[in-house]
């Protein structure tokens, strides 16, 4: 499944919104290539539905670990609409990669050549956190703090 505002740019005819990996071996490039990333990484953590569903439920996401444990004690009363759970999981998985990109020195997202978000981690695993998301949203499983602890152990 894709994400909707990477493919709309995709058909729009703009490039991917990936990093250039050559980018810094050029002189100059060092710094767009990082304003590149960081834009990317700010797009992706916007989360605006599971931010605005966590704040009615009184979870405060502050982009640390202990709100990845907060929102898995949330009941999951999304799961009664389809539509819901489907961008939650969306939103879910973006915002369990924020927080790891956030939270552990070196992880960096990376687009796939689908245009997939991957948490890429210092150790070069790289954890495809919509599945991951979609996971949660759907059963709960697996727990978002679960994936973050075994991402920090890695």
């Amino acid at each position: 499944m894709g994400i909707g505002f990477l493919g709309r740019r995709r058909e729009r005819g703009g490039p991917p919104a990936e990093p250039d990996e050559g980018a810094a071996d050029r002189p100059g490039d060092r710094r767009a290539g990082a304003e590149r990333r960081e834009s990317l990484a700010e797009l992706l953590g916007e989360c605006g539905l599971l931010r605005e569903l966590a704040g009615a439920a009184g979870v405060r996401l502050d982009d640390g670990p202990q709100s990845l444990t907060a929102l898995d004690q949330l009941l999951p009363r999304w799961r009664d609409d389809p539509e819901v759970s489907d961008w939650l999981g969306n939103d879910a998985g973006l915002y369990l990669g924020t927080v790891i990109r956030r939270t552990v020195p070196g992880a960096d997202w990376r687009l796939d050549r689908h245009g997939r978000p991957l948490m890429v981690l210092p150790t070069g695993l790289e954890l495809d956190v919509t599945e991951l998301g979609h996971g949660w949203a759907d059963q709960g499983s697996p727990q978002l703090s679960a994936v973050y602890l075994a991402a920090t152990d890695g």
